[in-house]
């Protein structure tokens, strides 16, 4: 797609097409037009949603019948809209890649989700939620749609109460809450340390409801490997069934990608082991915006990495911080002695000695840069482990600072902790071997969620029109940072809420013109992923497709993980198209293309991710600011805190796919607030 045309009529654009010459990015993209997002409703914030929704036009029941809607994901986001919409009387086709929807990875999420009750009477409101969201994503977050988020937080928790969702009570019968970083009110609605598994429980069995009414089909372990564009409308998707090997076209009426993050470009994350970019990847050259794909969320309490063995990293829920204490030696000579040797004088409780108003509840992303600093300086605690570096030197270090229950313990008693943390104490010692009740536990960050993602309007469509995108795959709601809890809050909002009274009023415009498998834009999609399965199938190289992934991991972390400069980035765009190069025509595909071949899945994967992880490079390269997640080495206040430069950068950047031989298109939507001032974040 050109600059300056687009699929979305609602969609403008002003400025021509230039080339970028900033000193940093000069040569590795083009400059193109600026976005203005017209379905952004007006007038005051607080009205905005409710007006929206009812000059959206509806679709009578009878209607509904006739119309076919396709959604990619059955995580929160895709479960809960495949039930919404499924009740609602529309035709819908759910994929997932796993064996069943239940294995979606919003069921790891453990701390909780948000919600502005106020039940604790400790002055929370929507506003304050909103405030919060967009305070904590560094003012990088586009107002309007994070304020729906907090309007519609409380309609989530009603929700998944009625569905069964067993939350947390007080001793009256009342819904418990607890804190979160970067809040100073206890908002946060949690059932133990499995709330991701109890709320996807509930949008599974709602949806599960569905598909024995008839309203929705189920296509559980299919990965969907291309979009059909078919008449400047997404009218369906390319699958592989990945038992058989089967290539299956789907076609609808809509498409809706709700297939999560792609935190799995570093190699080691949090995330599930099959999480992978492709659905929005193939969407994105297809002419789908990528938004601000360098915002990388790294979470501050994960299990440290224990040696090059490992293929994932394991979180310890946010909550722990609510009562955890997270601390190192003063002396880098104390770091090898038992913890419970160490005297209170000679500990660092860092994060409350440098931000003492909220302490330990800062946002993730400046208690991970905290604790990297520790680490830093040589006052990291646990093993010496050997990193291996992206050009291959080794070095020693220890990656870990202690998350201390002890003062919990001793102020509540061991069985209200147990009560609280239980199961994420279990999983802990599980892991690692040690008692966190009788020792410290040790934390170290790790890649945990994306706030980048596919751009979106106000109403959740692509640029592409017909191509929705609902959850962790789109940009909208998190800015540079994401709050803890507010994932699942999203995911929700999303799925229950916003999606189907919004894409209604595309649906509006249907049935659209019949197509079938000859339609030459279903022949393209079919022959290009054919084509691409061949060519992996052909290579018979010598490397591993696992070796790749670890290789651009080791790249992507080293170079644009916690702390990205100019030169660092540099490198690693050179470094990414070397290994690109070498992948094309030195990869292994073991097995065969017409069967169960996990070898083959992975390779398509990893293709995807390598091509994401350049495009991650060159936009941490262009916004020369620090913010949120992203921190420019270059861009930094005297005592080191994130400096944004918002006569500069205040804007979502929006990328286009520029060909296998053209660079990446840059599309600004500027952001404006009306309803908070944008000022310089303090957590001290």
């Amino acid at each position: 797609m050109a600059a300056g045309t687009h699929y979305l009529s609602g969609l403008t654009a002003t400025n021509g097409p230039a080339v970028q010459t900033s000193d940093d990015a000069e040569g590795f993209y083009v400059l193109g037009d600026k976005l203005v997002d017209e379905k952004t409703p007006t007038g005051p914030i607080a009205e905005r949603w409710t007006t929206r929704k009812f000059e959206n036009r509806l679709v009578n029941p009878a209607n509904r019948r006739k119309l076919s809607v396709i959604i990619v994901g059955t995580g929160l986001a895709g479960g809960a809209a495949a039930a919404t919409l499924g009740e609602a009387g529309y035709n819908v086709k759910s994929f997932c890649y796993q064996d069943s929807p239940r294995r979606a990875h919003s069921i790891a999420a453990q701390g909780g989700i948000n919600a502005s009750k106020n039940y604790k009477e400790d002055g929370d409101s929507v506003y304050r939620l909103f405030y919060d969201t967009v305070k904590g994503g560094d003012y990088r977050s586009r107002e309007s749609n994070v304020y729906r988020l907090a309007e519609v937080s409380a309609n989530i928790i009603d929700q998944c109460v009625a569905q069964g969702v067993p939350f947390a009570r007080e001793y009256g019968g009342l819904l418990d809450n607890r804190s979160f970083g970067g809040v100073q009110v206890s908002r946060t609605f949690y059932a133990r340390g499995q709330t991701g598994q109890q709320l996807l429980l509930g949008a599974y069995q709602a949806m599960e409801r569905q598909v024995a009414a008839g309203t929705v089909e189920q296509f559980t372990r299919h990965e969907m490997l291309d979009v059909i564009i078919a008449d400047g409308r997404a009218r369906g998707i390319i699958a592989r069934d990945m038992v058989t090997g089967e290539i299956e076209t789907h076609l609808a009426d809509a498409v809706v990608l709700a297939t999560g993050g792609y935190g799995n470009v570093y190699f080691l994350s949090t995330n599930a082991m099959g999480s992978n970019v492709t659905a929005a990847w193939r969407a994105h050259r297809k002419g789908a915006y990528m938004a601000n794909p360098a915002y990388t969320q790294i979470h501050p309490t994960c299990i440290p990495v224990t040696g090059a063995h490992q293929s994932k990293l394991t979180l310890m829920s946010e909550s722990l911080r609510n009562d955890g204490r997270v601390w190192v030696p003063k002396n880098a000579a104390d770091c090898e002695k038992d913890p419970r040797e160490i005297p209170e004088a000679d500990r660092d409780y860092f994060l409350e000695r440098i931000y003492p108003s909220f302490g330990n509840l800062v946002p993730r992303d400046i208690a991970s840069r905290a604790a990297k600093y520790m680490c830093d300086e040589g006052r990291g605690v646990g093993p010496q482990i050997e990193e291996t570096g992206p050009d291959g030197e080794k070095r020693l270090v220890r990656r870990g600072v202690y998350l201390d229950l002890t003062d919990a313990i001793r102020r509540m008693g061991r069985e209200k902790v147990e009560e609280k943390y239980d199961n994420l104490l279990d999983m802990y010692e599980r892991i690692t071997g040690e008692n966190p009740y009788e020792l410290p536990m040790r934390i170290y960050p790790a890649v945990h969620y994306v706030m980048g993602g596919l751009w979106v309007d106000y109403e959740l469509q692509t640029n592409v029109t017909g191509l929705f995108c609902a959850g962790e795959a789109n940009f909208s709601d998190h800015g540079a940072n994401r709050l803890g809890a507010s994932a699942l809050m999203q995911g929700l909002s999303d799925g229950y809420f916003v999606l189907p009274n919004t894409i209604r009023d595309y649906l509006a415009d249907g049935p659209f013109p019949v197509i079938d498998e000859t339609h030459p834009a279903v022949v393209e999609a079919q022959q290009a992923v054919q084509e691409r399965i061949n060519r992996f199938m052909t290579i018979n190289g010598r490397r591993s497709v696992d070796s790749f992934h670890k290789q651009l991991g080791q790249i992507m972390w080293e170079y644009c993980g916690m702390e990205r400069t100019k030169e660092g980035l540099i490198k690693a765009i050179g470094l990414i198209r070397d290994l690109k190069k070498e992948f094309w025509s030195n990869v292994k595909v073991l097995g065969s293309a017409d069967s169960l071949n996990q070898d083959l899945e992975k390779a398509g994967r990893v293709a995807d991710f390598i091509e994401l992880g350049e495009l991650m490079c060159i936009d941490a390269l262009n916004r020369r600011e620090s913010c949120g997640g992203h921190f420019r080495a270059e861009s930094q206040t005297e005592d080191g805190e994130a400096l944004r430069h918002d006569e500069e950068f205040a804007y979502v950047a929006a990328w286009e796919w520029g060909g296998d031989d053209g660079a990446p298109v840059l599309h600004k939507e500027d952001l404006i607030y009306t309803a908070i001032e944008m000022k310089q974040r303090s957590y001290k």
